[in-house]
């Protein structure tokens, strides 16, 4: 038997040994790959919505400390309309569109975005509509996304209700943003009254001259309106969304180094019991003339199988484990996106923790005296 072919077997001698360590080591990148798979979902959602039918940057009200419930809207203070025109005079502005955004909840979910935005403006939400029509203003209509119809269980002339007000839904669209596609969107004014926030707004949308620079105009903005508007370009910019990936990204590593250390006293038991078991086999192979050197590589490289295997087996039940969540709606407000670095991370981890969980259990058998190792029983 080669020595490739010795390393991949010796693991698996004791069956349930093995399995206890996989699933041990399997949880923690399970979580790891499913945690990474949500936070990159999040960031490519609202990285979408912050440059909807392309804009180039967003404005939105900046928070303050007199800031009340009723004045924030989806997490941000929300500004006067009357800074549409002032933004649209700005000069290299081409286009200056009022928003309201807000969560709301339905008798199927509870997390419904309403996006409240003159119809004339659908190019910059960069939707389709797939039934039906747009809505017209001044209407309590409303259009549905793909995704929110079917959770709601609704279609064209359907009614929904949303904070004590019945829409009429008029249409079904489709625009491959998730987080659009689980909401609606519905006339500015009505949505306005709804959240009783007349001549409030959530945020502008802005699109700059062709040829104009993003960072001049920002700059230009910041100087004349910059103690009450604050422009967001990147998702750096939004401390909301900035706030919870940043969570996120702290539960990642603490379930990492969490995994690193479980995993690691897991399979130092696991080798350190396989070594002693073959005592006699090692000093069999050092009685034969293999060197200290090879035996470390084999305790390492059997270590470093079973928590590859748990790499494997934890990654699958990761994304797994997101896709049901997604399909029970517990996460349906983002689409989870999977990334080479979320499981380059995963199988990262998992061969730091085969390393050091093989390390001293290799370093011990290194040390067995063959004539020793030989008398064993």
């Amino acid at each position: 038997m080669s020595f490739l072919k010795l390393i991949l077997k010796n693991p698996f001698r004791s069956k349930s040994r093995a399995l206890l360590a996989i699933i041990g080591i399997g949880i923690g990148i399970a979580t790891i790959v499913a945690l990474g798979a949500v936070t990159d979902g999040m960031i490519a959602s609202a990285d979408d919505t912050l440059h909807a039918g392309g804009c180039d940057f967003t404005i939105s009200g900046k928070s303050n400390e007199d800031s009340s419930p009723s004045q924030m809207s989806f997490g941000t203070t929300t500004i006067n309309q009357s800074y549409v025109e002032k933004i649209q005079n700005v000069s290299g502005v081409n286009r200056a569109v009022p928003i309201y955004m807000a969560i709301l909840r339905t008798s199927e979910s509870p997390y419904f975005t309403l996006i409240g935005m003159d119809p004339g403006n659908q190019d910059l939400a960069e939707l389709t509509i797939t039934k039906g029509r747009m809505y017209k203003n001044d209407s309590y209509e409303i259009i549905l996304g793909k995704a929110a119809a079917e959770n709601e269980n609704k279609t064209v002339n359907d009614t929904i209700k949303l904070n004590g007000e019945t829409f009429e839904i008029v249409g079904i669209f489709e625009t491959g943003n998730t987080f659009q596609d689980q909401g609606g969107f519905s006339p500015l004014e009505i949505t306005q009254d709804l959240m009783d926030a007349e001549d409030n707004i959530s945020s502008i949308y802005v699109k700059l001259d062709s040829g104009a620079n993003v960072e001049t105009v920002e700059g230009k903005i910041d100087s004349l309106y910059g103690e009450n508007l604050t422009t967001i370009s990147s998702l750096s910019d939004l401390e909301m969304v900035r706030d919870m990936i940043d969570m996120l990204n702290g539960a990642s590593w603490a379930i990492s180094l969490l995994a690193i250390i479980i995993g690691g006293v897991g399979i130092i038991n696991t080798m350190l019991t396989s070594v002693l078991e073959r005592t006699r086999e090692l000093g069999v192979l050092k009685a034969v003339g293999w060197s200290n050197k090879k035996i470390l590589t084999m305790i390492i490289g059997e270590s470093i199988v079973i928590t590859l295997v748990a790499g494997i087996i934890g990654s699958i039940c990761g994304v797994i484990g997101v896709e049901l969540l997604s399909a029970t709606g517990a996460v349906s407000i983002l689409a989870p996106v999977y990334t080479i670095n979320t499981f380059a991370k995963a199988f990262g981890i998992a061969l730091i923790v085969g390393v050091i969980g093989g390390l001293y259990p290799a370093i011990k058998a290194t040390r067995l005296p063959p004539t020793e190792a030989l008398r064993y029983e």
